[in-house]
């Protein structure tokens, strides 16, 4: 019991020293990576996990052949890599309906966490989620269904997220097209935000996600990955870490849609330090409010079991007003910048 106590109290005063030290401000690292050109080493792109199938339904166009073998489920994986390269990389991996475009510029035009990650050192690499994006889809049982092969129940199932139903989800306001006192998603730019949703994939996926097996291959590829996810995809590094721990330095869950079991098997999640992130205003939504408690859950259980988990309101940190989508927001480099804090204080590469 007394080794108990004081665990729990070395780690009450390692998240105290970080709050205090993350709420000063970094303006000087933040000008310093901002001012000048981009300069990167390296770029480009691959895809990382993914099999063949062969199918008769590729095709009901008669100058395409039906029959044949084809890829699927692989996942796009774009990267940046900057001079002078920290050695801790970045994986961004974005949520419900949207692509990697979420990281990008934001839909007002300001840098997004891609470009900003880079200018602070780090490797970044963006993923589009197996079946979104850049990354194939299975279009057999469409071809069947409609060359009368298959019943139309077989259908795969495919959602496409409303501008309503975002705006709640998302935590702009209580209800569209009402807004949150001092939120700090740019509401004026909200059309650019909609033409990056995109139709999810992920009911009619198998499960885990192919996004899963492949972020772990890209984690044992990368050897010190930071995997960032958030929200649908907030699961998918704690399943990843359950398939392997190599690779992954850490876990970063932005807002995610759930958590690990608290009362499942924990002993991965002993393995890296974790941080779950949530923003403003989340005990005023139905569908965040229990997430929120699930999570708490999961990070007690697993320091419990001897890990390293972190549970942080945005709000606590004197940082206020961010909506789900707080890479987009209006102070997303406030939180980028907290979120780099808390990584080089708790990730660190074996030696």
């Amino acid at each position: 019991m007394t080794d108990m106590l004081s665990k729990a109290l070395q780690l009450s005063v390692i998240a105290l020293t970080f709050a205090l030290t993350a709420c000063a401000p970094s303006l000087g690292d933040r000008n310093a990576a901002m001012s000048g050109p981009l300069t990167i080493a390296q770029q480009g792109s691959f895809f990382v996990g993914g099999h063949d199938i062969h199918s008769d339904m590729l095709s009901t166009l008669p100058k395409y052949a039906a029959s044949g073998t084809v890829t699927v489920d692989q996942m796009y994986v774009h990267y940046q890599i900057p001079v002078s390269a920290k050695p801790i990389s970045l994986t961004l991996i974005h949520g419900c309906c949207l692509t990697g475009m979420t990281w990008e510029t934001t839909p007002d035009g300001r840098m997004g966490w891609d470009e900003y990650f880079v200018r602070r050192g780090y490797p970044t690499y963006i993923v589009d989620q197996s079946g979104r994006g850049r990354s194939a889809t299975d279009i057999s049982a469409i071809n069947s269904v409609k060359a009368g092969k298959t019943s139309p129940s077989q259908l795969p199932n495919v959602f496409a997220a409303s501008h309503e139903s975002a705006w709640t989800i998302f935590r702009f306001g209580p209800e569209y097209p009402k807004t949150f006192p001092g939120e700090q998603f740019p509401i004026e730019a909200q059309a650019a935000l909609w033409q990056q949703m995109v139709p999810d994939w992920s009911a009619s996926l198998p499960t885990p996600n192919p996004s899963v097996p492949a972020l772990s291959q890209l984690a044992i590829k990368l050897r010190t990955a930071v995997l960032i996810s958030h929200s649908q995809a907030g699961i998918y590094p704690f399943q990843a870490a359950a398939i392997d721990t190599q690779g992954i330095a850490g876990i970063v869950a932005i807002e995610p849609a759930e958590c690990p079991s608290a009362s499942g098997d924990l002993a991965p999640y002993t393995k890296m330090p974790i941080l779950v992130l949530f923003g403003d205003n989340v005990d005023q939504s139905t569908r965040w409010a229990p997430r929120l408690k699930a999570c708490r859950a999961f990070v007690a259980a697993a320091n419990d079991a001897g890990g390293k988990a972190q549970l942080v309101l945005l709000p606590d940190e004197g940082i206020h007003g961010n909506t789900h989508m707080m890479m987009q927001d209006r102070n997303n480099l406030d939180v980028a910048d907290w979120i780099l804090r808390w990584i080089d204080t708790h990730v660190h590469v074996a030696s």
